[in-house]
């Protein structure tokens, strides 16, 4: 039988299993707060569980820890890559970033993506499976442990705490609907980890059926659409996906998620110089999102080996979000570029042999 990894599990299916075994559910709060709290690696280190209950833990369960092949920290500091192996020995890579008050952890829900954007790395080394709940979580997790690690003596627990998730790493996070639903449940448990609604941020490049899904089961998160483009033939040469799920059809499922759950949509708008960077297309995704609750990020291009377009200049970045906010009353931001150099920003994440 294969063994149950604990971080797969919620806190009511670890009550189940614990009467299913015949021990008593009330150490499933111990169990729960060694997992999430103090973060342990190992059922060893869960000293004051019963020692029936340690027992059925080690012939039963595994702890789901992700160990890191490789670390690559930023020359700035603020940003660290890990290379983490799972156990049919594929690779998926998660950054830690931090930020004046908070630390994020961005992370993955697939080995690759299936979605092909062009500008994007992991698209582009193609897909190959969907990670679990637990690996989805164990990355939340390997985030965490690092933050505390790296914290000096006496730093307050709650300064060291992963603030904010964002599933905008490798993959498409609505592809893989039910465990990455199912890992959210478990980041969101007040007892653990206890990241709010407004702390997990899910990125999906357009995925209808599962923006539908997310309005009809009014999941509350900060939903964030990979738009790029403001017309169907410009976005689906960016977005193959678009052929599948073309624009109109997008945001007429935009519009449900934000009317079932009272929600702005947060839009994302990769500047690519030359190609969708213009006073025009400003004034076209001004028109596109007028009078629907939304919010542009705008990211200047992120280099990528498979990809030969540009970023957009500052100047003409600061351009395009005047035309958003004076003729359109659209809030946006420009998005601070992190981790550049080590291969950790938006779109750049892929798994190479180099480890």
């Amino acid at each position: 039988m294969t063994p149950l990894n604990l971080y797969d599990v919620s806190r009511e299916q670890l009550r189940e299993r614990l009467g299913e075994w015949d021990i008593n559910p009330i150490h499933v709060g111990k169990l729960w707060n060694y997992l999430y709290v103090r973060q342990v690696a190992s059922v060893d280190e869960m000293s004051e569980l019963p020692p029936r209950l340690r027992a059925r833990l080690r012939d039963e369960t595994t702890l789901g820890v992700l160990p890191a092949a490789l670390t690559t920290d930023s020359a700035d500091g603020f940003t660290r890559k890990f290379l983490l192996g799972l156990t049919d020995g594929r690779r998926v890579e998660t950054v830690k970033m931090r930020f004046t008050g908070r630390v994020t952890a961005c992370v993955s829900s697939q080995v690759g993506c299936a979605m092909g954007c062009v500008f994007c790395a992991t698209g582009q080394m193609g897909f190959t499976r969907h990670l679990t709940a637990g690996e989805i979580v164990a990355q939340v997790v390997h985030v965490s442990r690092a933050v505390k690690l790296a914290a000096p003596a006496g730093t307050p627990v709650a300064s060291t705490r992963v603030r904010n998730v964002v599933l905008m790493g490798m993959g498409e996070p609505l592809h893989n609907y039910d465990a990455v639903m199912h890992a959210i449940e478990i980041l969101r448990d007040n007892t653990g980890l206890a990241l709010g609604a407004d702390r997990i941020t899910l990125s999906t490049v357009g995925v209808v059926p599962g923006i539908l899904r997310l309005a009809a089961e009014q999941r509350m998160l900060r939903l964030a659409v990979s738009l790029h483009a403001a017309t169907q033939a410009e976005r689906a040469a960016l977005v193959p996906a678009a052929r599948k799920w073309p624009l109109d059809e997008l945001m007429a499922a935009c519009r449900a998620y934000s009317e079932a759950t009272g929600r702005r949509i947060f839009y994302e708008w990769a500047l690519i110089a030359g190609a969708n960077d213009t006073p025009a297309h400003a004034r076209a995704v001004g028109a596109l999102l007028a009078g629907t609750p939304a919010q542009v990020n705008l990211i200047p291009l992120n280099p990528t080996v498979g990809y030969d377009g540009a970023p957009t200049p500052v100047p003409a970045a600061r351009a395009f979000q005047r035309i958003l906010s004076e003729e359109f009353n659209l809030p946006s931001t420009v998005r601070q570029r992190r981790g550049i150099d080590i291969g950790a920003g938006c779109g750049q994440l892929a798994v190479t042999e180099r480890a």
